[in-house]
């Protein structure tokens, strides 16, 4: 498959600018209603017992499920989906024919048979052979001990109910599947790069979720997930010299013939993860009243990487007190670091990272994957329509908690992710927040948009209520909606009730359009100053100005809609009605210079008109 790549330099140029709790416990934590807005909340509940047993010679498995599924909506339901994620490993998949139609697939997943300057992308998907690829197949499904009928279509069972389930109901389904892991190739897989031999996430029939919004049956295309919380029993059998990490916390160890099966529990995830290998390393580490660390890494490593993962592990100790105490308490007993996957992601309870890295390589994707835990795992948003409040909130906290460990902090950690969203917001490829994860035209865009732009959303968000309010902010907003699955709206309802400050305005503009944040000085005439708005989107505006005397003063100007103003040292001035193309200002004297937020924490798309007068 050849591909045509059309001025996509400005992309490259986007994606290369990115650059102490209390103790645990294992309580159930019960979705939080501590504020009346959440009246009326209700989530789905689901609880999985299952028996695995893995032949790690074939790489297939036989498993049985038994899934007790509780409807806490008010709805019936006529029909239940599960998602079978190992279905898109097969030739002709839509994750395989969407690597064949995107004009910069994913390197991972692709081999160039071209040349650098003329590439000739070929997904690797294509080329499985039926021992390589991957598949779920289920052998029947039960729902309270009658047969149902299921329809496999690609990465989607399609179940049709015996019975409706009414609102408030139980239901029990068991089912009986066969499983093949893939050679690994994105995120799951067997014999990954480095060598690792199972690297098991997204690996089981999983129950898709229901909402307010409906149904939640994406198929597997190319990003990520969304999960019905509850507790998981998983009962594994695996040859008895392979070292497991992931999910959950073991419980018992039996062996027999060879073989040894490990019995896990966790309690309220919404997903289970697992890696092995016969040449894992495992290390703990305690975190001081937190949970235990554990590192999984081969012990096969050239003796620098071997260095690194043990270097990583104090570091790692200290990002786990960073997110507890600027975010909200971890609030399970272990966390694994495991090497596995082909990069970075989070899972529950853990993350997958390849380890054949840098050091500061290694500490800073575990940052991220960690930070993932608390901005995807606990706080659950749908990753599939607000990527964005995943991928891009966990970039603001994982800079912040990185910049904490350095000997020279950087007086803007998020320089990064702002370069990179002006770029995306100048490059013409932009698209909406609002744009489904697997609906953007290139990679490139959608890793800028969910990545930077979403980072930059929280930081900015920051600029216009006040640092000390947004730290405020993220702290209520993971206590109000941890263990739930939080929109876009929650976010800002939070900030909103912090500051009683109106911010909708924020949300619409910023992450539900392209408009972008232009503003400029026009003229200065004696101590007279002029501003202009040339983008759509409104702000608030901090100001500095030098006088000719030498002296300076900052400007605070509130946006009108806004209905107030962050806490500022700065001189208030009248507000600036968004309608309005120019507010002009007297200074007390005469001006020298002038600077449009000298901060460089507003995302303006255009900084050359940001100043008059200074060199």
């Amino acid at each position: 498959m050849k591909k045509i790549l059309f001025s996509l330099s400005c992309l490259a140029f986007i994606m290369a600018c990115q650059s102490a709790s209390a103790p645990m416990s294992d309580k159930k934590k019960a979705p939080n209603k501590s504020s009346s807005y959440m009246d009326g909340y209700w989530q789905q509940h689901v609880d999985y017992d299952m028996d695995i047993d893995m032949d790690v010679n074939t790489f297939q498995y036989k498993g049985k499920q038994n899934l007790v599924y509780t409807n806490n909506s008010p709805d019936v339901l006529n029909r239940v989906y599960y998602h079978l994620y190992f279905n898109a490993f097969q030739p002709g998949s839509e994750m395989d024919i969407r690597l064949q139609n995107i004009a910069d697939p994913d390197g991972r997943m692709t081999n160039n048979k071209g040349t650098r300057e003329n590439p000739i992308y070929e997904s690797r998907i294509s080329k499985l052979k039926p021992d390589e690829i991957g598949y779920i197949k289920v052998n029947s499904l039960t729902q309270n001990g009658t047969a149902l009928t299921y329809d496999t279509v690609g990465t989607v069972l399609e179940v049709r109910l015996d019975k409706p389930i009414q609102p408030g109901e139980k239901v029990t389904f068991n089912m009986d599947f066969d499983a093949q892991v893939p050679v690994q190739i994105r995120r799951s897989g067997r014999n990954n790069a480095e060598g690792v031999a199972l690297s098991m996430t997204q690996w089981y029939p999983k129950l898709a979720e229901y909402d307010f919004e409906g149904w939640h049956a994406d198929p597997y295309i190319g990003r990520e997930f969304h999960g019905v919380w509850g507790d998981f029993d998983v009962k594994l059998t695996i040859d008895e010299d392979y070292v497991v990490g992931g999910t959950g916390y073991l419980k018992n160890e039996t062996k027999s013939g060879g073989k040894k099966t490990l019995h896990f529990e966790a309690p309220n995830v919404h997903d289970f993860t697992w890696a092995a290998d016969p040449d894992y390393i495992h290390d703990t580490m305690q975190v001081p009243n937190g949970p235990v660390l554990n590192f999984y890494y081969k012990k096969d490593l050239p003796a620098e990487n071997l260095k690194n993962w043990k270097d990583l592990q104090p570091e790692t100790v200290k990002l786990m007190q960073y997110f507890s105490e600027n975010i909200g308490e971890y609030p399970y007993k272990q966390y694994s670091v495991i090497q596995g996957g082909d990069g970075g992601m989070e899972y529950a309870m853990s993350t997958l990272i390849t380890g054949e890295r840098s050091f500061g390589s290694l500490l800073g994707v575990t940052a991220h994957e960690l930070a993932h835990t608390w901005f995807q795992f606990l706080l659950a948003t749908n990753e599939a329509k607000h990527e964005w409040m995943d991928e891009g909130f966990t970039s603001y906290i994982s800079a912040l908690a990185m910049n904490s460990l350095r000997d020279d902090p950087r007086e803007n950690p998020l320089a990064g992710s702002y370069r990179g969203y002006i770029g995306l917001a100048n490059s013409g490829f932009e698209q909406p927040l609002t744009t489904h994860a697997d609906r953007y035209v290139y990679n490139q865009a959608y890793g800028a948009a969910a990545y930077s732009k979403g980072a930059v959303f929280i930081a900015q968000l920051g600029y216009v209520i006040g640092e000390e309010n947004l730290k405020k902010t993220i702290k209520q907003y993971f206590n109000d909606f941890a263990f739930k699955h939080p929109k876009p709206l929650d976010i800002i309802r939070t900030a909103e009730r912090i500051t009683d400050l109106e911010l909708d305005w924020y949300l619409i503009d910023f992450a539900q359009t392209t408009n972008t944040i232009d503003y400029g000085v026009k003229s200065v005439e004696g101590n007279t100053v002029t501003l202009e708005r040339i983008g759509l989107m409104p702000m608030p505006i901090d100001v500095a100005v030098t006088y000719v005397d030498g002296s300076t003063e900052d400007f605070y100007i509130p946006l009108q809609m806004m209905r107030g103003e962050k806490p500022t040292s700065a001189t208030i001035i009248n507000d600036w009605a968004w309608a309005m193309p120019t507010y002009s200002f007297d200074a007390k004297k005469a001006v020298k210079s002038v600077e449009i937020d000298p901060s460089m924490l507003m995302a303006d798309v255009k900084r050359d008109n940001n100043t008059f007068g200074l060199e």
